[in-house]
């Protein structure tokens, strides 16, 4: 029964010594944290955006581009690719990390709202001197004086957050940690869309690729059609040296697209992450078709952009480092307890006459550090006014951005208008001067000149067309994709941490 009442004793003991903790603690910590709370800056938002014009026709919040975007573009291919660089781009791999140290720094922060416990046991033999006045008594079979001292100690500490400085600690921690999942998001939507305008480009490339093709047929046809007719007499040298002269110039031109297109695909390759010899799109037929994208409110960007989320939440974090600095200010409060037992002899170490216990508080006020502490103050304040400037700055490009894209869309959509026609003309105009220089009606360099012009306009209406398409993914970009709050797939989530007492 020895061993029963020892152990409720020693129970009792560290209740009492945790109840003092908890009940002083919880006494000294309940005043407010020192240092401002935090108040979202004024910022005036435009009621609509310039470039969307007076009338918005209504469009729900779930048509508005969130997950997987870019599956408005409806290609499978362009799916494939961005699935694969979510799981391999070594970017975002470095981004995740970033996070993960973040969010065990916020661990870290969290756990100073928590005592201290540690388990120390000890067992030391030791000699003291026989001339001490204190001496014990000598034991049997021994010429010194030894001692066997056997010790089970629980110790606990706590720093009373008097004055909040753990808490603004946590509250920054947490603000940074949140900081670097926005910053995961922003580094994602970066990839998404440089993988779908490389996409883009890579097709339209081979789009020009096919044009100059055909191009380089009909070219080839009328050098043999040239030459049919010189035989006959009915063509000059001159003629044959110009067609021969503009059928290599366009074949160099396709050597040219090709080159581009390769070096699209490893560019490719290097954003999923992979090497180029182990990454390849197969050429084919690809319609470039803008989507239409629905803007929303200006008032809507602010929550949607992952940039401008991460800007306010470091933010929020300067503006409790302020706190932390003013906290200096005041003296820190140290409570300490220990509970256990001690004893000479093994056989009585858990012999309720063993045990030994302890409580006591410390506190550190500075005097005098040479202006440290106001000077550190100056400079967390001068943070958050740096980082102020950041978020206004990143909330005004914001809407630049969306802006931008939005007019580059409006002319681009008239720009394609008048290409589509200016096309269909110079189609037109190469068909009836081919019929005429057949006809003997005019000489060949008019024909050279058409199917200039011909060449030009195609390659010019592609180009508006690929414009128009990398612009949407600009716009896309310029209004957040689809990032959100949760921590992403492969990133543990944070564990729950009390933010106050």
């Amino acid at each position: 029964m020895k061993t029963v009442h020892t152990t409720l004793r020693l129970g009792d003991r560290i209740n009492s010594v945790a109840a003092t903790l908890i009940l002083s603690s919880a006494g000294l910590a309940g005043c407010s944290a020192v240092g401002p709370d935090y108040v979202r800056p004024t910022q005036p938002v435009p009621a609509a955006f310039k470039e969307s014009g007076p009338w918005r026709e209504a469009a729900p919040q779930d048509l508005l581009a969130r997950g997987d975007w870019w599956e408005i573009f409806n290609d499978p291919v362009l799916n494939q690719i961005e699935a694969q660089a979510k799981k391999t781009n070594l970017g975002l791999q470095a981004a995740a990390a970033r996070l993960q140290q973040a969010q065990a720094i916020a661990g870290i922060a969290g756990s100073f709202l928590y005592p201290e416990v540690a388990f120390a046991p000890s067992a030391t033999r030791y000699a003291v001197s026989e001339t001490r006045p204190d001496q014990p008594s000598k034991q049997p079979g021994n010429h010194a004086y030894v001692i066997n001292d056997f010790r089970v100690p629980l110790y606990a500490s706590y720093e009373v957050d008097v004055w909040g400085k753990v808490r603004r600690l946590t509250e920054a921690a947490d603000a940074q940690a949140k900081a670097s999942l926005a910053s995961y998001y922003t580094v994602l939507l970066t990839l998404e869309g440089d993988i779908a305008q490389t996409y883009f480009l890579m097709r339209s490339s081979e789009e020009e690729l096919r044009i100059l093709r055909e191009n380089i047929n009909l070219r080839s046809r009328a050098r043999d059609f040239i030459v049919a007719r010189r035989q006959s007499g009915l063509s000059s040298e001159l003629d044959l040296v110009r067609a021969t002269t503009e059928l290599a110039f366009t074949q160099a031109e396709a050597e040219a697209a090709t080159r581009r297109r390769t070096d699209l695909e490893y560019t490719l390759a290097v954003l999923v992450g992979v090497s180029p010899e182990q990454f390849h799109v197969e050429e084919r037929a690809f319609e470039l078709t803008p989507p239409a994208i629905p803007v929303g409110l200006p008032s809507d960007l602010l929550e949607r952009r992952p940039d401008v989320a991460e800007a306010e939440r470091r933010l929020i974090a300067r503006n409790a480092e302020i706190g932390i600095a003013k906290a200096a200010y005041f003296p820190s409060i140290r409570l300490t307890g220990a509970v256990g037992f001690e004893s000479f002899d093994l056989n009585q170490l858990l012999d309720h006459q063993s045990t030994i216990w302890s409580l006591g508080a410390s506190l550190w006020q500075p005097v005098f550090n040479g202006g440290r502490i106001g000077t550190d103050i100056d400079r967390a304040k001068a943070a958050y006014a740096e980082n102020l400037a950041v978020y206004r700055e990143r909330m005004l490009r914001a809407f630049q951005e969306v802006e931008t894209a939005l007019a580059g869309l409006r002319i681009l959509a008239q720009q394609a208008e008048y290409q589509t026609v200016a096309s269909q003309n110079a189609s037109k105009a190469t068909e009836l001067a081919t019929v005429r220089y057949k006809g003997g009606l005019v000489a060949f360099i008019e024909v050279i000149d058409a199917q200039r012009v011909s060449l030009l306009a195609r390659r010019q209406a592609l180009q508006v067309v690929n414009s128009q398409m990398l612009t949407t993914v600009a716009l896309v970009k310029a209004l957040g994709g689809g990032w959100s709050e949760r921590v992403p797939t492969g990133v543990p989530a944070p564990a729950e941490r009390l933010s106050a007492r």
